[in-house]
């Protein structure tokens, strides 16, 4: 156990710090024998209530913030400050501090952190390195797919599949870094090369309950960062100097509006790419619109920051495809522009809407499907609505993983924030499947449809139950069967 402890700050030691451990567990119905449990203080139970559970089944050392009541003579008992900060040190030590093998980019921000963090591997895997990804979509090791559930895993299988990527001779490593993951320590031991920071808008605001605090749990990640780190970070957003404030890492910046170390701007915007200039060189790319150019650029500084030479990472770039379900567009075949993205805040939908607006010539309709998740941050619904009927000629409202919610309560939340002007341009159709079919019938060709909140999610939860549902998956089989 002494191994496992190294670099833990312990408070109090009882016992025999050279017990042997088979594995180490937080989760107490998990635990078998010679077991470490770890007891955390979560958010929703008390790990410190299961010791005795843990302990009847076969744990032979607690680590704990509390010193249990009564000892047992058998178990060893480290008390520590925070349970969590001591789970993530002995867990990479478990593993074999595998981020210290790897060159690791943390990307956090509200939007566009899937799509950064998938170009990044991308490119990585394009100039020829093995690169694991770990991301809301998918993990990937050196391009062999793992499933995944959370934006940032829970620490012991963080370390379990980083380990798996240095066997598998990965060099560098891109993952999310979620504010909940962050403000959990679900990175706690974790060695970051290079943390970004992209932007940062209203949501999550169910589980930080304020926007300070959302923006406090961001600027965790970069404070924690070590002088041997590098930061980068979007200086476009107001909070971006913020998250620099207090870290000891180098410090970068990138903008398409103001001066940074990393500057681009868009020269044409158009449905098939846009042409960039990137640090005074021109690059085509099939990626459309101002987000995305964020994206570009903050891959592109990452990739400067870890040395690689620019002409080399611009052909690389310009080769680059967009993610699934991020912008992601078809044209029909009765000539319709669909477009499906995971658009599921306030800021993803206006970004995405100005994106069109910039782009189409207004002599064509623009229809938006969207809809607001359920057990979700509920002051984003109006606010959804009032933008999706501002910026379209016609808003369908319809659900969106309605989860244990009433969809028609979600959809009449969103219908306060339409302004009367709007009402005669707006639609409420719960199922989603015919909100589609209806925006198809209402097309015409050249229009434009934007199908926005799920993205590249390929059910719809509905009381507890995933059903198959993928958008860009239903706009071609129903455009095929209004078509013939």
């Amino acid at each position: 156990m002494k191994d496992l402890l190294y670099k833990v700050n312990i408070r109090e030691l009882m016992g025999n710090p050279l017990v042997e451990i088979s594995t180490v567990e937080f989760d107490s119905r998990k635990v078998a024998e010679s077991t470490l449990f770890v007891a955390q203080s979560g958010t929703q139970v008390d790990g410190h209530d299961f010791i005795d559970k843990a302990i009847e089944l076969g744990a032979v050392a607690i680590v704990c913030e509390k010193k249990p009541a009564q000892i047992q003579d058998h178990v060893t008992y480290v008390v520590v400050e925070n349970s969590s900060i001591a789970l993530g040190i002995i867990a990479s030590n478990l593993y074999g501090n595998p981020t210290e093998k790897l060159k690791l980019i943390g990307i956090t921000g509200t939007n566009g952190k899937t799509t950064t963090a998938t170009l990044t591997y991308n490119l990585l895997e394009s100039l020829g390195f093995a690169t694991i990804l770990v991301s809301t979509i998918r993990i990937l090791i050196h391009g062999k797919e793992y499933p995944s559930s959370h934006t940032t895993p829970d620490i012991l299988t963080l370390n379990k599949i980083f380990s798996e990527a240095v066997e598998a001779g990965c060099e560098y490593a891109v993952m999310e870094v979620s504010s909940h993951g962050i403000h959990q320590n679900r990175i706690a031991g974790l060695h970051f090369q290079v943390g970004v920071f992209s932007n940062i808008s209203h949501d999550h605001l169910d589980y930080h309950k304020t926007f300070a605090e959302y923006i406090k749990a961001k600027k965790k990640f970069f404070d924690e960062l070590p002088k041997s780190s590098h930061s980068l970070t979007n200086i476009d957003d107001k909070n971006g100097i913020v998250m620099l404030q207090n870290t000891d890492s180098t410090r970068h910046s990138y903008a398409l509006k103001t001066d940074a170390d990393f500057k681009a701007r868009i020269l044409e915007n158009q449905f098939d790419g846009m042409l960039m200039l990137l640090d005074g060189k021109e690059f085509w790319t099939p990626l459309i619109g101002q987000f995305n150019a964020y994206n570009l650029l903050a891959v592109y500084s990452i990739a400067r920051i870890l040395g690689f030479d620019q002409e080399e990472i611009l052909t690389s770039l310009s080769k680059l495809k967009t993610v699934d379900g991020r912008f992601q567009s078809i044209i029909t075949e009765n000539g319709i522009v669909a477009i499906v993205d995971y658009a599921h805040t306030p800021d993803a939908l206006e970004n995405v809407l100005n994106t069109i607006q910039n782009i189409r010539t207004r002599n064509e309709k623009l229809i938006t499907v969207v809809g607001c998740g359920g057990d979700r941050d509920k002051t984003k619904r109006p606010e959804m609505a009032k933008i999706a009927s501002n910026e379209s000629d016609l808003a369908i409202f319809t659900s969106d993983n309605p989860r244990s919610e009433d969809p028609e309560a979600i959809l009449a939340e969103m219908e306060v924030g339409v302004e009367p002007q709007n009402f005669r341009k707006t639609l409420k159709i719960t199922d989603r499947k015919e909100a589609i079919k209806t925006a198809l019938k209402m097309a015409d060709r050249g229009d434009i449809i934007l199908v926005a909140g799920k993205g590249h999610e390929t059910y719809q939860e509905i009381k507890g139950v995933k059903h198959h549902f993928d958008d860009m998956e239903t706009i071609v089989e129903l455009s095929k069967q209004l078509n013939k």
